[in-house]
């Protein structure tokens, strides 16, 4: 993954962001969306992209585009610094591919242990009971 590379094929657009921001809020566009095609994408291969799109499936849109959006500041600049970082690691995290889990054995000192555990356990509350007299 050639971090420089996709961000080339990112696409910023400033919107009018809600909240803080006093008279200014409605005359400067602060927040910052950020969309990312994966189809269309050079910078990926296509290994890549397949398994974006299955880590990423629940933020995809049907068209496989990804949309971020950030209106933390009141600076547009800060702001796509924000959303670029976030996007960058939510790849990052995405092209992660989980260890394979191997199974192991449980030891036979344990089984031994947890048997005797048992009879520990049952030989106790057989001695609660009360005793048979006949």
């Amino acid at each position: 993954m050639e971090t420089h590379k996709i961000i080339s094929e990112l696409q910023y657009k400033a919107v009018r962001s809600s909240g803080a921001g006093g008279q200014n809020v409605n005359k400067v566009a602060s927040k910052v969306v950020l969309t990312f095609d994966l189809k269309q994408s050079q910078a990926l291969s296509e290994e890549e992209k397949l398994l974006l799109q299955t880590n990423l499936a629940s933020r995809l849109t049907s068209d496989l585009i990804l949309i971020l959006n950030c209106d933390e500041n009141r600076s547009q600049l800060k702001n796509k610094e924000i959303v670029t970082k976030r996007f960058l690691e939510l790849i990052k995290k995405g092209l992660l591919v989980p260890k394979e889990r191997k199974a192991t054995k449980i030891p036979k000192s344990a089984i031994r242990k947890r048997i005797k555990d048992k009879k520990n356990i049952s030989q106790t509350k057989l001695n609660r009971r009360k005793p048979d007299l006949n």
